[in-house]
C-alpha cells in the first residue's frame, strides 16, 4: 500500500513543482498587472494573482500546487495555461502531468528495452559519412556509426554504458569546448528534454538515475532543473570545435522511431563540395570502427561511472 501513495505523489508533486516554476518565472507585467512600490517577497506572480487571472479559487489553487488536489478538471487547465502564457507544448505537458497525477500504480514502472533492432544499426551505416546515431528517451547513446561517436570528441573514452548525451554536456571536460559559445544553448534544451520526459513519468530507473547523478556532480544542471523549463528552441545548425578535424558546421535532424520504446535517430549532415562536408567526411573516415552498440548484458548489471 505504502508503494501505491508513494508513486501517486510523485505525479502529484511534478504537477505543483511544474506550476510553481512556471507561477515564479512570469512577471505581473508580462499579464497585465500594475505592481506598487512597495516590496514583493515573491518572485514572479503570487499564488492569489495566479488564482485570480485564472477564474478559480485561491484555496484550490494552493492545493493544486502543494499536491493535495489530483483531478483538476480541463477547463481549469486551460485556464491556468492561458493565465500562464503556455505555450502549446507547455500546455500539453500540463495536461500531461495532470493526468499523471491521477492516476496510481502499484510500482514504478520497468525501464524500457535499450535494444536496438538489427536493421537500425544497417541505417546508421548506410548515412556514412554522416554522423548518426541512437539514443534512448534518457539520451543514453544506444548505436553509432563511426561519425556519430567521434563527432563528440572524447565520449569514445568513457565506458560504452556511460554514454549519455547528457552525462557528456555537463560532466565531460571537452564539452564546452567543442560547442564553445553555444554550449549554454545546448543544456538549456538537454535539461528542458528531459524536464518533460521525467514529469511524465518522475519514478522511472534510468531517467531518475540519470537526474540524481546530474543534481549531484553538476550546480549548472541543478539551477537550470529547477526553472522547470519543459520546451526548448532547437538550432538547425551547430557548430562543433572539433580537436581533430577543425571547425565544422551541421545541420541536425532528431526523428522517433516506429515501433521502439521512446528511442530517436539523431543525423548530421553538410551541403556537398563545402569545407564543412570535407571535415565530416575526414572525421568518418579517420574515427575507429569501433562496436556500433553497448553490451547490453552488461548494462543489465549496472551503470559504472566515468
Amino acid at each position: 500500500m505504502a508503494s501505491v501513495q508513494s508513486t501517486g505523489r510523485s505525479g502529484d508533486m511534478e504537477l505543483g513543482r511544474f506550476l510553481h516554476a512556471r507561477r515564479t518565472q512570469t512577471s505581473p507585467d508580462q499579464v497585465g498587472i500594475t505592481v506598487g512600490g512597495g516590496l514583493r517577497r515573491t518572485p514572479g506572480l503570487r499564488r492569489e494573482e495566479l488564482a485570480t487571472l485564472a477564474g478559480i479559487s485561491i484555496d484550490y489553487y494552493v492545493r493544486l500546487e502543494r499536491g493535495k488536489e489530483t483531478r483538476p478538471s480541463p477547463s481549469v487547465l486551460d485556464a491556468l495555461a492561458r493565465a500562464l502564457q503556455l505555450d502549446d507544448a507547455e500546455h500539453q505537458h500540463l495536461r500531461e502531468l495532470a493526468a499523471q497525477a491521477a492516476r496510481y500504480a502499484p510500482e514504478p514502472p520497468p525501464p524500457p528495452s535499450r535494444t536496438v533492432p538489427p536493421h537500425l544499426q544497417l541505417v546508421l551505416e548506410s548515412l556514412r559519412p554522416c554522423p548518426a546515431y541512437v539514443i534512448s528517451r534518457s539520451m543514453d547513446l544506444l548505436a553509432w556509426n563511426p561519425g556519430g561517436l567521434a563527432l563528440y570528441a572524447g565520449l569514445a573514452d568513457w565506458p560504452a554504458t556511460q554514454r549519455n548525451l547528457g552525462r557528456y554536456l555537463f560532466l565531460h571536460p571537452s564539452a564546452r569546448t567543442l560547442f564553445g559559445d553555444d554550449w549554454a544553448y545546448q543544456v538549456r534544451g538537454c535539461v528542458a528534454r528531459l524536464r518533460a520526459q521525467a514529469g511524465i513519468d518522475p519514478d522511472a530507473p534510468d531517467l531518475t538515475s540519470l537526474v540524481g547523478e546530474l543534481l549531484l556532480k553538476s550546480p549548472e544542471f541543478a539551477k537550470l532543473w529547477e526553472r522547470y523549463d519543459v520546451t526548448g528552441r532547437k538550432k538547425i545548425q551547430k557548430t562543433f570545435r572539433h580537436p581533430e578535424v577543425g571547425d565544422l558546421t551541421l545541420s541536425g535532424q532528431s526523428m522517433h522511431l516506429e515501433d521502439t520504446p521512446g528511442q530517436r535517430l539523431g543525423v548530421y549532415t553538410a551541403e556537398p563540395g563545402t569545407p564543412d562536408h570535407d571535415a565530416m567526411l575526414l572525421l568518418d573516415l579517420t574515427a575507429p570502427e569501433s562496436a556500433g552498440q553497448p553490451d547490453t548484458d552488461a548494462e543489465q548489471q549496472g551503470h559504472r561511472q566515468p
